[in-house]
């Protein structure tokens, strides 16, 4: 059985929760380097991936807005949306949700647990495999998430400034305060208005870290930095990475010592 996974992320829950199964093959339907699925659309070679899959795994909450496209060629591909359940976030200036549900961590334990109950209904043979591999992955986040709560609550400085909107499950989480994100519109040079009013907000409330993307151009984060003072860090949505059943977790711990430093 071929289980496909929209992208990144949705891929690196799947390996853990199908690891050793035999006969049971994940494949990323997108490229690793696709990056954040907004208004992405779909290539032929990506269809081409999904001709031998039974399931397709979803992160849901709106970000796979190409679903119409495949659900119509492919109307016996089983879909597993793997944000059910989970309370969405309204969206930049109240527009629509916010998708990226995966960038929190209890949310990502949330999304495994659907994507090992969902795949052990769709293969029944391989079940009780599903479910002790979903539970010892569960596990895993659980401590990172521990680690990361232990590590970040005794920080006084709790404003950041996020290039785009992928942050702000992640700031729920570990309550922190995203003081102002730089692109309202993922991938589009902020106007010089609302670079002014960043610069602006940087300055009143004194803040320490502007946090760009590795996907992202920083150019219009070095210029807040420029005019501002504050530093460019990295912090990383988990929208793209190695292919390493590890890698989310490991990506997590690499978020978690970028803001110990960012906001010492």
């Amino acid at each position: 059985m071929t289980i496909a996974a929209s992208f990144y992320p949705m891929y690196i829950f799947a390996l853990n929760v199908a690891k050793d199964i035999p006969n049971v093959n994940v494949i990323d339907m997108t490229k690793p380097t696709a990056g954040d699925l907004h208004d992405y659309a779909v290539t032929p070679e990506d269809m081409k991936n999904l001709e031998g899959a039974k399931v397709l795994i979803i992160n849901g909450a709106g970000i796979e807005s190409f679903m119409g496209k495949i659900m119509s060629q492919m109307p016996n591909l089983k879909i597993v949306d793997s944000s059910k359940g989970i309370e969405l976030l309204k969206g930049a200036g109240n527009v629509g949700n916010n998708p990226h549900i995966w960038v929190s961590i209890s949310n990502a334990i949330k999304q495994v647990q659907t994507i090992g109950d969902q795949l052990a209904l769709l293969d029944p043979k391989n079940a009780t495999k599903y479910k002790e591999n979903t539970n010892v992955y569960i596990k895993k986040l659980q401590a990172q998430s521990a680690k990361m709560h232990l590590a970040l609550e005794g920080l006084k400085n709790r404003d950041i400034i996020t290039f785009h909107d992928a942050f702000p499950y992640f700031a729920k989480e570990f309550n922190l305060n995203i003081a102002g994100v730089v692109e309202r519109e993922p991938g589009s040079e902020p106007s010089v208005k609302e670079l002014a009013e960043t610069i602006d907000k940087v300055k009143s409330l004194k803040v320490k870290a502007l946090l760009a993307e590795p996907q992202y151009s920083t150019k219009a984060a070095d210029t807040i930095a420029k005019e501002t003072g504050a530093k460019v860090y990295t912090l990383d949505p988990v929208a793209m990475g190695p292919i390493n059943a590890d890698a989310y977790i490991n990506i997590m711990d690499s978020n978690l010592k970028t803001l110990q430093d960012a906001l010492k």
